[in-house]
C-alpha cells in the first residue's frame, strides 16, 4: 500500500467545530493545488457532502461498526488512492463509540486503525487555563492515540488567545491553529443535523469558501502538512479495497445467487474508479439500475454505486423532484435516505414518476429502499400521496430514532437471503404505520428485539441504513435479479 499523508480531526465533544475545521482544511489544501481525499468517521451522510464540495472528490465514510475494523484501512486506501493528503473528520467526542461497545467505531479507534496523528479541535469560548487540563486528559487517556496538535476554536480576543497558548505550553501538545468566532462559516441545521449541500448549493459553496479562508488565516498549514506526512505506513493488509474483487469474493457466500451477469474484467471502469462499469458505458447488455438523488435523497455511500457497477450494472442517477420518468431501460431501483418529509409536496405532485415507480415495483423488478426511500414507497407521507407501493403511512414525529443496529434477514429478498446478518444504522424523526409488513425485512437485535420493514415481490424497504461494503453479495444479488 502506498503511504498517504493523513490527519484525523477530532474534538472533546460534538459542537466543538470539527466540521468547520475539517472542511476548512480540505478547502485550504485543495486551494494549494493538492489532491485531498475526504473521509468521515461513522455513518453520517451530510458532512461528506460538504467535504466533497471542498475537495471535488466523493466524501467517504469509515465505519468500524457497520463495516468491521478490518475494512477501515482498505476502504480508506481505496478512497485516497492517488491523493496527496487525506483528512478524516471524527464523530462526536474523540473516545465516543458505539453504545456499550467500548472504543468500537470511535474516532480514536479509527485513528488507531489508520495509525494517523490526531489534531484536537477545542471550543475555547468558555475557558482559559483549564484548556491545558482538558488537552492533557485527552492526550494521556489512551497512549495508542497520538494527539499531536490542537486547534483552538471560538477564541474571543488576543488576550484570550495569549492565556490559552500560555496554558498549553505546559501540556506538550503544540497549538497549530487559532480560530475566532465567525458567523459567515455557520451552516444551517434542522431536525437531523446540517442542511445537506444539495439543498443549498450556492450558500454551501460560499460557506465552504469561508471555512477555507478562515482556516488558511488561522492555522499553520505547513505544520499540519508536516504532521500528516509523519504518519507511518497504514496497516491495510493486502492493500486498497476494490469493488470488483469484493463482488467476486462474495460468490458462493450464501447470500448471493448464481451469476446471471458476467462480471467486468479488472481493466474496466466504475463511476468513480478503475474497476467495473458505469453510466459512461451505456448499453452493452448491462441492466440499468436507477439510483435516486437530488435534494430529497442525499443519503448514500459512494461504494454502493461502485459495487453495483462492479456487479455488472449501468448505474444512472435521477432526481424524483424533477424527473417525470425513470431512466430509460430501468431494470432495478435504489432509493436511499434523505429528507422526503421536507419535499413531500413536490414529491407528491410528481404523479408521473410516482406511477412509474409503482409500475416498476408491480412488475417485480428489484427495488431497494432505505429510510427516505421507505417513506417514498408508502401510501402517504404527512397526508400527501406517495407511490403507494407499500400499504403503510408515514408522518413526522417528535421522537428521534438514532443508533446502530444488529439485524438478520427474516424474509428472502432481492437484497439478502434468509439468515443474512448485517449491522446497520437508524437515523430518522418519522414513523411508519405499520412498521412492518406481512413479510418483514429484518429482525432487529439491538437495542431491542423487533421486526421491521417490508418485503413484497422484488421490493425490500426498511428504515435500516446499511453499508454494502460489509456484504458485497448484496450488490451482486440485486444486479442478478435485475438482469433476470
Amino acid at each position: 500500500m502506498v503511504t498517504i499523508p493523513r490527519l484525523v480531526i477530532a474534538a472533546p465533544a460534538s459542537g466543538s467545530g470539527k466540521t468547520t475545521v475539517a472542511t476548512g482544511l480540505m478547502a485550504a489544501f485543495t486551494r494549494r493545488g493538492l489532491a485531498v481525499s475526504p473521509h468521515k468517521v461513522g455513518p453520517d451522510y451530510i458532512d461528506p457532502g460538504y467535504h466533497a464540495l471542498a475537495t471535488g472528490r466523493a466524501g467517504r465514510n469509515l465505519d468500524a461498526y457497520m463495516c468491521g475494523p478490518e475494512l477501515v484501512a482498505p476502504l480508506f486506501a481505496h478512497g485516497a488512492r492517488g491523493c496527496d493528503l487525506a483528512i478524516v473528520e471524527g464523530v462526536m467526542g474523540l473516545y465516543d463509540g458505539a453504545s456499550g461497545q467500548g472504543e468500537l467505531a470511535s474516532t480514536a479507534h479509527v485513528a488507531k486503525l489508520l495509525q494517523a496523528p490526531v489534531v484536537l479541535v477545542v471550543d475555547a469560548s468558555s475557558q482559559s487555563r483549564s484548556v491545558a487540563a482538558l488537552v492533557h486528559g485527552f492526550a494521556s487517556w489512551d497512549p495508542e492515540v497520538r494527539i499531536s496538535g490542537v486547534i483552538l476554536n471560538k477564541v474571543g480576543s488576543d488576550r484570550h488567545e495569549m492565556l490559552l497558548r500560555d496554558a498549553l505550553d505546559e501540556s506538550g501538545v503544540p497549538v497549530m491553529g487559532v480560530l475566532r468566532r465567525a458567523e459567515q462559516v455557520a451552516t444551517p441545521s434542522r431536525h437531523l443535523g446540517l442542511v445537506p449541500v444539495a439543498e443549498r448549493r450556492g450558500d454551501a459553496v460560499a460557506a465552504v469558501a469561508a471555512m477555507g479562508a478562515q482556516v488558511s488565516g488561522g492555522c499553520d498549514l505547513d505544520a499540519l502538512m508536516a504532521l500528516a506526512r509523519s504518519a507511518p505506513r497504514s496497516p491495510a493488509g493486502s492493500g486498497a479495497w476494490d469493488p470488483v474483487e469484493a463482488v467476486r469474493g462474495a460468490v458462493g457466500s450464501g447470500d448471493v445467487c448464481d451469476a446471471a451477469v458476467p462480471l467486468p474484467g479488472p481493466g474496466s471502469r466504475t463511476p468513480d474508479g478503475p474497476a467495473g462499469g458505469g453510466p459512461d458505458r451505456p448499453g452493452h447488455g448491462r441492466p440499468v439500475i436507477a439510483v435516486a438523488g437530488g435534494p430529497a435523497f442525499t443519503f448514500s455511500y459512494a461504494e454502493h454505486s461502485e459495487l453495483l457497477a462492479a456487479a455488472g450494472a449501468e448505474v444512472v442517477t435521477f432526481d424524483p423532484l424533477r424527473d417525470v420518468a425513470l431512466p430509460e431501460g430501468t431494470r432495478g431501483l435504489v432509493i436511499g435516505g434523505g429528507f422526503p418529509e421536507v419535499y413531500a409536496p413536490e414529491l407528491s405532485a410528481n404523479e408521473p414518476l410516482r406511477k412509474a415507480v409503482a409500475d416498476l415495483a408491480a412488475a417485480g423488478a428489484p427495488v431497494a429502499a432505505e429510510c427516505a426511500g421507505l417513506l417514498y414507497l408508502s401510501r402517504s407521507l404527512d397526508g400527501l400521496p406517495m407511490c403507494g407501493v407499500l400499504d403503510a403511512e408515514g408522518r413526522m414525529s417528535k421522537r428521534l430514532t438514532l443508533g446502530y443496529r444488529e439485524a438478520v434477514a427474516i424474509t428472502d429478498s432481492a437484497l439478502a437471503a434468509v439468515g443474512t446478518r448485517l449491522r446497520g444504522h437508524e437515523f430518522h424523526r418519522t414513523v411508519l404505520e405499520p412498521g412492518a409488513g406481512p413479510a418483514p425485512a429484518w429482525g432487529m437485535h439491538l437495542p431491542e428485539r423487533r421486526v421491521e420493514g417490508f418485503v413484497q415481490q422484488g421490493v425490500h424497504a426498511s428504515y435500516l441504513h446499511t453499508h454494502w461494503a460489509s456484504a458485497p453479495g448484496i450488490a451482486r444479488r440485486f444486479v442478478e435479479r435485475a438482469a433476470g
